[in-house]
């Protein structure tokens, strides 16, 4: 009976979620890949074929697609027939905050992060702290594709397909003390590569974040390695990122290059830099005011009509029992 799926709450058909061409265009591409037995340096350089966007032929050497992922329906909760961001918005539209604040500019100037060899170091109250590299991990780990909503703090919003594993499972191999209670992420730390860094040196670098236990082995807490069926690209925090959908989109840690099993609820970056306007959880919340934005209404992506803000960005249905 093991290979009965059970739908979860989210499970919609991935042809429901995306564009119909964008659909067909990838599993054409897919066909091709597997009969030809393509490498995946041949998958970007063969990007430019079958309609696949510029973008991902700028993808990192250094970027692995994993040989390990689970085939079969991405997820959306609910199934509400949104449609799925155009991917020339989610690379070209960006903040990350390492390389500057202008959004339109972001995807220039993170060329030259390389996912080269990348490794995530592991410590505070874990049974073996080490150092993994990340090249390793992804080839072990079964992928899966999961269609989450991303809600940012500005106010606008969209709806991006990740590539990736539940964050539990790394958790779990990971083996924390049964005394950690949080988890802190930490992304890179190079001010030569980074302009925002080296700009703004009074400021706590490296980006930090952190989640509870309990939210980290939630069910939608994901690590996410690819999006649009494609390696992540360093705009977009290759090789390796946070995607907790529920929480405003600066708790998604990109280029995860730290991690810390802590008793203790960490100091995040905004929380150290604006403590006023900054609290540890940032869950969505239409009715209350978030770090100067009035959080009632969003604006998706590619659309000009704002909509109403849904508390925990629509997920309330599988998280809320966690702020009972």
């Amino acid at each position: 009976m093991s290979g009965i799926k059970i739908p979860r709450s989210w499970d919609i058909r991935e042809s429901e979620a995306v564009p119909e061409e964008v659909y067909l265009n990838r599993r054409k591409f897919l066909r091709k890949l597997g009969e030809t037995g393509m490498t995946v340096a041949g998958l970007y350089l063969t990007s430019g074929m079958f309609g696949l966007p510029r973008a991902w032929a700028e993808t990192p050497r250094g970027a692995k697609t994993p040989a390990k992922k689970k085939r079969g329906s991405a997820k959306l909760l609910p199934p509400s027939g949104e449609a799925v961001t155009p991917d020339r918005l989610i690379t070209r539209y960006n903040n990350f905050y390492e390389f500057g604040d202008d959004k339109a500019e972001i995807w220039r100037l993170a060329k030259g992060l390389r996912a080269d060899g990348w490794t995530v170091k592991v410590s505070g109250l874990t049974q073996k702290p080490r150092t993994l590299d990340v090249g390793d991990l992804l080839r072990k780990m079964p992928l899966e594709d999961r269609i989450y909503r991303l809600r940012c703090v500005e106010t606008w919003s969209a709806v991006i397909p990740w590539t990736g594993f539940p964050l539990k499972e790394l958790v779990r191999i990971l083996e924390p003390l049964s005394s950690a209670r949080y988890v802190k992420f930490a992304t890179f730390l190079d001010p030569n590569l980074a302009p925002g860094q080296k700009e703004r040196f009074w400021e706590p670098w490296p980006y930090t974040e952190g989640l509870s236990m309990e939210e980290a082995m939630h069910e939608l807490a994901f690590v996410a390695t690819g999006m649009y069926g494609h390696p992540l690209t360093p705009q977009n925090g290759a090789p390796i990122r946070l995607a907790v959908p529920w929480k405003y989109g600066f708790k998604s840690l990109k280029s995860i290059a730290a991690i810390e099993f802590a008793r203790e609820p960490p100091d995040t970056f905004w929380q150290s830099v604006s403590p006023l306007e900054y609290d540890f959880p940032a869950n969505v919340d239409p009715n209350v005011p978030y770090a100067r934005w009035d959080q009632r209404f969003e604006r998706p992506l590619g659309q000009e009509e704002m909509r109403p803000t849904r508390l925990y960005n629509g997920y309330a249905e599988q998280v809320a029992r966690l702020y009972a």
